[in-house]
């Protein structure tokens, strides 16, 4: 591929274009507000994501929330590093593993439902400005919680709060919910080719 000063020319005439339409965009979009981010799909990278939203929010002095919901038998390295700042971050692993492990609905609704008690609390903190609800999707999806309250708890949380919501399978209405919803899909994963979970990449 050649460089020549007309390719140079209709290149610098697209981004001011561009530019301009994003600027334009920016100034007609002045609110702010408490956010709902969905992240859902068959694809990695949900919680990993959530997690690096915390991270961003923990930059700017934020303090924040997380619930695990599913997970819980094994410590994760976001567990690992995030425990390291209580004054700032509560987290909470409240899961009783992946349900092809317990194999016990009934435990399950009470893990998810002694979970949800803890975000309700979370959610009606104005002094929380991010909160990380793990794998909530899957509990809703199994009917491990009531979908009306959760999206009722929701939507009564404080004006200027956050929340990202992970899981697949996320239920329409919480999709309908929704400010930003996000589908991740998979192309490729190591395990269909015989490579475990491993530390810092899914654990």
């Amino acid at each position: 591929m050649t460089d020549s000063p007309d390719r140079d020319e209709r290149h610098l005439a697209r981004m001011l274009r561009k530019k301009a339409v994003i600027d334009e965009r920016i100034a007609n979009s002045p609110n702010e507000c408490g956010l709902l981010l969905v992240l859902t799909g068959n694809g990695k990278g949900k919680s990993s994501s959530a997690f690096g939203m915390l991270a961003r929010a923990m930059g700017h002095g934020m303090q924040c929330g997380v619930v695990q919901f599913i997970k819980g038998r094994h410590s994760t390295g976001e567990e690992l590093f995030f425990r390291r700042f209580p004054e700032q971050v509560r987290f909470h692993v409240m899961g009783e593993g992946f349900t092809w492990e317990t194999q016990d609905r009934q435990r399950d609704i009470a893990a998810a439902e002694a979970a949800w008690a803890v975000s309700r609390a979370m959610l009606q903190d104005p002094t929380i400005g991010l909160v990380v609800l793990d794998e909530l999707n899957i509990a809703l999806k199994h009917g491990y919680l009531d979908l009306d309250q959760v999206l009722s708890d929701l939507q009564a949380r404080p004006p200027m709060q956050h929340v990202v919501v992970t899981g697949r399978g996320a239920k329409p209405e919480m999709i309908e919910m929704g400010d930003t919803v996000t589908e991740m899909g998979m192309l490729k994963h190591a395990f269909q080719a015989g490579i475990k979970a491993q530390k810092g990449v899914e654990l």
